[in-house]
This record gives C-alpha cells, sequence and structure tokens, in this order.
C-alpha cells in the first residue's frame, strides 16, 4: 500500500515527526514544572529555617527582657551592690554578637541601668519610637521598633566606623507599677548585621532575593544589601499588598526596588510584627531548564528534520520505482518497432472488452490486418525497409483509430490487430476501408506485388448475440474472413458473416468498391 502511494510515506513521516515534537513538548512541560517546584521546595526550606532562626533569637532576646522586669520586680535586687546587680538584671546572651546593649528607662526615659556600664551612661530616650509606644499603650507586649543609626543620634556609639553595619532594631517592653500606671521601659537593640549575615548564607541564586520588614511596610533587610533600601516603606506597592492579606502564600510578582520577576514566598513570623520574603528570579529557576530544554529541542527538530527528509528521498524513491514499473509495464504491453500493444497486451484488452460486451449487450468487431507480400518485401528492399514500412501501417492504423475505447496491436510479424467495443458489421467495415486505404496511399513502392505499392488485407469480424460465443472464437472469424480476403486476391477488405460460417454477399471490398457503414 505504502510502495504504490508515496505520499503516504511524507504524510505518515509527519505524522510520526509531530508524535514525536508533541512528547517532547509535554516532557518538557513536566521538566519546566519540576524545575519550578525543586525551586519552590528550596524556598520553603530557606524560609522556614530563616524564621526559625529570627523566631529563636527574638524569643531569646524577649526572655532576656522580661528577666530584667522580674529583676526589678523583686525588693532584693534593688538593694544589691551594682557589680551584683548588674549581673543579676543582665544574663550572659545579652552579650551575645550582633546584640546591642539593654537599657532599663525610667518614666521620663532616662537611662536608670545599662548593660554595658555599671554607671549609668547618661541618655535619654524619651524621643524614640520604642519609649512613646510603651509608654501610651499599656498592652503592646514586645514593640520592635523602626531601623536606625546609634551614631547619628548621639546616643551609645560602637566601635565599629561602618555606620551601615551599626544599623540596629530596638525591642521594649513596658515596665508597669503596681498601680498599673507607667513606670518605664526595657529596652534592647540588635544589629541589623544579623539579618545580613543570615540572609548571606542562604543560596538563592545570582538574582535571588530575601526580604525582612515590619507589618507596616518598612523595610529592615533586604539581600542584595542595599544600605538605601534599609528603612524604606513599602507601603502602596503590588507585593507589599499581597504580603498583608494572608500569614503566608506564594505569587509571581515583580519587585518594586529593581523590577525583577520573581517567585515569592511569604510569611509572618509567628507572633511578631515582621513579615519575611523570600523570592527566586524565574531566570535562575529555568536557567537550567532552559539549557536543557535547547539541547532536547535542538535534538528533537534535528530528528524530526531527517525523519521528514529521509520520507521525502523515500518517497522519491517510490516515486521513480513505480514510473520504473510503469514504464517496464508498459514496454511489456507494446512493440518495441511500431509503439503499438503486443500481442499478449491486446489478448487481454479482447478478453476484458469480450466479458464487458457480454454484460452490456454491446456489439464488439475485430480487425485483422495483414501486409500483402511482405517476405518478398523484405526480400527485395532488406529489414530495414521492412521495418520502416510496418512502421508506416502502424501510423495509419493508429490515424484511423481514435476512440479512447478502441485497441489497436501488432499481433505477429507483419500481422495487425484492431478491437473496436460497441462497434458493429458496418462500422467495422468502413474503418478497415480507411486503414486499407491509408496504407495503400502511402505509395510504398513495391514491385513484388501485383499492385506494385504496399497494401494490406483485412478480415474483419463482429459478434453480437450468441453466434459467436467466446472472444477466441471472435479472432478465429477475424482470422477466417482475413484469409479469404488474401485468397480472394489481397488488398481488400472481408467480412465474416457469423450465421453462415462464410463470408457475408458482397462484402468483399477491393480498391474499387467500399460498402456503407457507420461507427
Amino acid at each position: 500500500m505504502v510502495t504504490r502511494r508515496p505520499n503516504a510515506v511524507i504524510a505518515i513521516s509527519i505524522v510520526l515527526a509531530g508524535a514525536i515534537l508533541a512528547i517532547a513538548v509535554w516532557l518538557l512541560a513536566q521538566m519546566r514544572e519540576d524545575a519550578l517546584r525543586r525551586a519552590q521546595d528550596a524556598v520553603f526550606n530557606v524560609s522556614l529555617l530563616v524564621e526559625r532562626d529570627v523566631s529563636r533569637n527574638l524569643e531569646i532576646y524577649d526572655l532576656s527582657l522580661r528577666a530584667v522586669i522580674d529583676g526589678l520586680r523583686h525588693p532584693g535586687v534593688l538593694e544589691l551592690p551594682p557589680v551584683i546587680r548588674q549581673m543579676v538584671l543582665f544574663d550572659g546572651s545579652i552579650g551575645a554578637k550582633d546584640m546591642g546593649s539593654v537599657f532599663v528607662l525610667d518614666k521620663n526615659g532616662n537611662v536608670r541601668f545599662d548593660s554595658r556600664s555599671v554607671e549609668p551612661r547618661p541618655l535619654n530616650f524619651a524621643g524614640r519610637d520604642f519609649f512613646k509606644v510603651q509608654r501610651d499603650s499599656p498592652n503592646v507586649g514586645l514593640f520592635i521598633s523602626h531601623p536606625f543609626s546609634p551614631g547619628g543620634s548621639g546616643t551609645e556609639k560602637d566601635q565599629d566606623k561602618d555606620q551601615d553595619k551599626d544599623m540596629r532594631i530596638a525591642l521594649s517592653r513596658r515596665i508597669s507599677q503596681p498601680d498599673g500606671s507607667f513606670g518605664g521601659v526595657v529596652v534592647g537593640t540588635m544589629r541589623l548585621t544579623y539579618f545580613r549575615h543570615l540572609f548571606d548564607g542562604m543560596k538563592l541564586g545570582p538574582s535571588g532575593s530575601m526580604a525582612l520588614m515590619l507589618s507596616d511596610g518598612t523595610m529592615l533587610m533586604r539581600r542584595p544589601y542595599d544600605p538605601k533600601t534599609i528603612g524604606i516603606n513599602l507601603t502602596g506597592t503590588a507585593n507589599y499588598s499581597r504580603f498583608i492579606r494572608q500569614p503566608n502564600g506564594d505569587f509571581f510578582g515583580t519587585a518594586a526596588i529593581d523590577g525583577v520577576e520573581r517567585w515569592y514566598a511569604f510569611s509572618h513570623i509567628d507572633i511578631y510584627p515582621l513579615i519575611l520574603d523570600v523570592a527566586l528570579s524565574t531566570g535562575d529557576i529555568y536557567v537550567e531548564w532552559r539549557r536543557r530544554a535547547w539541547i532536547i529541542g535542538t535534538l528533537i527538530a534535528g530528528l524530526d528534520v531527517t525523519i521528514i527528509a529521509l520520507a521525502i528521498l523515500f518517497s522519491y524513491q517510490l516515486r521513480r520505482r513505480r514510473e520504473a514499473e510503469e514504464e517496464l509495464r508498459e514496454l511489456a504491453r507494446t512493440d518495441g518497432l511500431t509503439g503499438l500493444n503486443n500481442r499478449r497486451a491486446f489478448e487481454e484488452e479482447v478478453n476484458e472488452e469480450w466479458r464487458r460486451a457480454q454484460r452490456n449487450g454491446w456489439p464488439l468487431s475485430l480487425l485483422l490486418i495483414d501486409v500483402d507480400y511482405f517476405k518478398g518485401f523484405n526480400d527485395l528492399y532488406g529489414h530495414s525497409a521492412g521495418d520502416e514500412a510496418l512502421i508506416g501501417v502502424a501510423r495509419c492504423i493508429t490515424q484511423n483509430v481514435r476512440r479512447p475505447g478502441d485497441t489497436a496491436a501488432r499481433y505477429g510479424g507483419e500481422e495487425f490487430a484492431v478491437l473496436l467495443p460497441d462497434t458493429g458489421a458496418a462500422g467495422a467495415q468502413r474503418i478497415a476501408e480507411q486503414i486499407r486505404t491509408a496504407v495503400q496511399a502511402l505509395e510504398c513502392r513495391h514491385v513484388a506485388s501485383t499492385h506494385h505499392v504496399l497494401t494490406v488485407s483485412v478480415g474483419a469480424a463482429t459478434a453480437h448475440g450468441p453466434l459467436i460465443e467466446t472472444s477466441r472464437a471472435l479472432i478465429n472469424a477475424a482470422d477466417e474472413a482475413l484469409y479469404r480476403a488474401k485468397d480472394a486476391g489481397r488488398n481488400r477488405v472481408q467480412l465474416y458473416r457469423a450465421a453462415e460460417g462464410a463470408p457475408a454477399d458482397g462484402a468483399v471490398v477491393t480498391p474499387d468498391t467500399q460498402g456503407p457503414g457507420t461507427h
């Protein structure tokens, strides 16, 4: 089936290439989803790790502030010597890395006790937000302040000369009197370098980001680090609007700070007024997938092109093979000299037309044509001239047998045959005479003939009814009519009458007489 339809090979190859491409696209889509899923898992793990670390350290610091408040409430602590009192109020965790000073402030904001000095430094924090909030709201609990630089306030100073690294936040709790009135504040500071070092230890790719902000949108720390972003407020940005809608979540968004598209995972840290977001750049998420997709896509494209190219080449070869087979088949059915059908092909046509005539009740006529005295022509003029003579006779036959259903053939050496479907005896006689006249009109010199030119004798037979019962009988009848034409002097048409088994009266047509008939 495929060899008979070369175009089907190309169609099948295109379907196959399309199927391979579809499978590749599906696999690449799955790989893309897997890349995003792995990135999301990594972000969730990083977010959980950071959230737990921040929450634990804030809790420890908060416990230290609570311990100071509890110590102040104990009646004997204030009576202790200053050095002992310092050790009782302020535990060792306060001196940890990135932790600043812890102060006990009175109700006016003055420092009563200082974790860094037995003799309190003369500082006043009445203007700070961590003092005002605790003073004005008795139920705030732990308050986390906005970032500030101690060096710019004239208060506590660090030995570090890099002011950016000395940016801090303050954690404060209210000290209430027994009657519930405001008695002061316990406040501890924390360097923002703690968050910076924590963020720097996480692997987020070249364009990943991480940010910690207050619930009101104030930025505390961001990676990649830029000191200009510390303290800015993100209220009104698209990402912040999503952060405050729910306790945690994830989404694709574009950062307002740098305009990079990222996938964000965010959460609110426990009971603290803090929001943590961890984000991976979509470029970083899919960079490895893009590389693999490019490789796979190139291979699949090459494979598809190869399949289709091979199919086209194979189809071309099949088409050439089919053309060659058709040519061979035609050569097998064609006489090499005259270009007419050969005897085998003619007999197949006779059998086919016989069956068709029997089914439809049509008449079927057959002509057998023999070149007169052809052996003498060959002996006198040579075989080359004889071949030319046969070609001329074949040309005369084809010029007078023009209907698509008619068939002409070289039946033997100098003998030709013509099959005329749906043609009665009169039509057959007319066609036969036209052929005989055309051959004689060639005026091919033949001195060995009684007519001195090349001529033919024609025997015609028509089957219409039960008198000629087989295709072989039709051929035999035409052959008998041809024999009688030659016996009657050649260069004539002889019709066969099936009813009498002999030629019809007046059926002999000589050069001087021509019978009527239609075709």
